[in-house]
């Protein structure tokens, strides 16, 4: 990847409804331009268009004419270049299991706010501490870990 090709793709995910495009591009794959104007009904439909240009732009779309329809299909190879440029080999497997955890305390910590009630929020609030704890220092284990890396000469 060049360093304009980086910029465009830096760009486009940088708006957070270029996001949520590509988010219901994960959802369903292969939608229609009425169909995701419909998904976001505070764009107009030239809004999305010229949204759905720049993550064509950036490669992170791709489409496909079927007919009279153009289906706009998430492409997860410029990001996967990017996540490998910074990810090295060794540290993708510990990067993939904090992503987990992330998500796991993420999930617990939602049920955890649904299910509580007055009387046990200060319970909730150790456990929310408790898993931040945990997490901080699984991410400490995890980096120190991590076999060192090369550098070029």
């Amino acid at each position: 990847m060049t360093s304009t090709d980086d910029d465009a793709l830096f760009k486009a995910l940088a708006d957070p409804t270029r996001r949520a495009l590509l988010d219901a591009l994960f959802e369903v794959d292969g939608q229609t331009l009425g169909r995701l104007c419909a998904q976001h009904p505070q764009l107009t439909r030239f809004g999305v268009a010229k949204h759905l240009a720049v993550l064509e732009a950036a490669g992170l779309v791709v489409t496909l004419r079927v007919g009279r329809e153009k289906r706009h299909h998430l492409n997860p190879v410029p990001i996967t270049a990017i996540a490998a440029r910074w990810v090295g080999k060794f540290a993708q497997p510990y990067a993939e299991a904090l992503v987990e955890l992330k998500s796991d305390l993420e999930r617990g910590a939602a049920s955890a706010s649904a299910t509580t009630t007055a009387s046990d929020s200060a319970a909730a609030t150790t456990a929310s501490a408790s898993a931040a704890t945990t997490a901080a220092t699984a991410s400490i284990a995890l980096t120190a870990s991590l076999p060192p890396t090369q550098e070029s000469s």
